[in-house]
């Protein structure tokens, strides 16, 4: 009869497993309550997101030529940017083969521009993008000065990406834009009447960006190329001229930066944009036809963003002008209505 012992045995085994968790926890073998709620607070949140999505936020408000949005969807972008252009000009005029005027001008720009930007998921791969710009400008120069409010250029685009985006190999996006002359026209402008909030012209614009995110980092860059349509049936007095035809010159751009995603809230950038212009051809009422100069249009852009929700992000940035052909400074800020 040896079954009377088996069970003091098996009561004993009951008895120290239910005495195990207060005798480690004595010794120290399971990790204080301190430890777990340290741990829990340092980790991802749930809903939070990773450094990849911030960082594609991040070349979304860099550029929106690096972003597409998936069939169907809408994203709605606030831009409101701030710009100054402070330059001494040498105005000359020429009459009968002599010089009639020859004066310095002193003039300082003050822009902003608040601009609203719809953007439309045509395909997984194809997504559309409406422009709406407004403007308010101050010039001060030796002519005149006041502020302008009017609507700007409205611009018509399309993204697409030819290739399956992959985390491990850049992604490719084919870019084209029409600008169409719905601002203020410099051309149609008489002096002391007000400051131009729009090109003038028509315009059309190709080009394609790369980008590659490799966490915590996403390296990015552009080239693109721009035809503009002639301004014709003009009657702007031009010193003692009329111009009445003006072409402009083509335009090749390209821009290149990087973005760092210090957290998973805060993500910087640093990035490198240029243009080169060739000169326009002006014609005059008196058959008279000239060409201005290339122009070289340079900014160095520095940016900070901060992601206030899963969904949303607010970027800072502030640019440099590098050339005489660039804005002195510019100050601006972007942020998505799709809260």
């Amino acid at each position: 009869m040896k079954f009377p012992t088996a069970l003091p045995l098996a009561l004993a085994l009951t008895t120290l497993s239910a005495l195990a968790p207060s005798a480690q926890a004595q010794s120290g073998t399971t990790p204080p309550a301190s430890a777990d709620a340290a741990r829990d607070a340092l980790a991802k949140k749930d809903g939070e997101g990773d450094q990849s999505a911030l960082l594609q936020q991040t070349l979304t408000a860099v550029d929106k030529q690096y972003s597409l949005i998936r069939r169907k969807q809408v994203a709605v972008t606030y831009d409101i940017t701030y710009s100054y252009v402070g330059e001494e000009r040498i105005v000359t005029d020429l009459a009968n083969g002599s010089t009639t005027l020859f004066n310095i001008e002193n003039t300082s720009s003050h822009s902003v521009t608040n601009t609203f930007s719809v953007d439309y998921g045509l395909l997984d791969n194809l997504t559309g993008n409406v422009t709406m710009p407004f403007i308010s400008r101050y010039s001060d120069n030796n002519l005149s000065n006041g502020v302008s409010n009017s609507l700007g250029d409205l611009a018509l685009g399309a993204r697409w990406q030819p290739f399956e985006a992959k985390r491990d190999r850049p992604g490719l996006t084919l870019t084209s834009n029409l600008r169409l002359p719905t601002g203020r026209s410099p051309f149609k402008i008489i002096a002391g009447s007000g400051e131009a909030t729009g090109s003038g012209v028509g315009a059309f614009t190709g080009g394609l960006s790369v980008n590659r995110i490799v966490d915590p980092v996403a390296l990015f860059g552009s080239l693109n190329f721009t035809v503009s349509a002639p301004a014709k049936n003009l009657w702007q007095v031009n010193g003692t001229r009329i111009l009445t035809r003006v072409q402009p010159g083509k335009t090749v751009g390209f821009g290149m930066g990087f973005a760092y995603a210090l957290s998973y809230g805060i993500s910087t950038t640093l990035s490198f944009q240029q243009a080169i212009s060739a000169g326009s051809k002006l014609r005059f009422a008196d058959g008279l036809e000239a060409k201005t100069h290339m122009q070289t249009s340079s900014l160095l852009n520095m940016g900070l963003g901060y992601r206030i929700s899963p969904k949303t992000t607010i970027n800072l940035s502030v640019g440099i002008g590098l050339t005489p052909d660039s804005p002195n400074m510019t100050v601006g800020m972007n942020m998505p209505l799709n809260f």
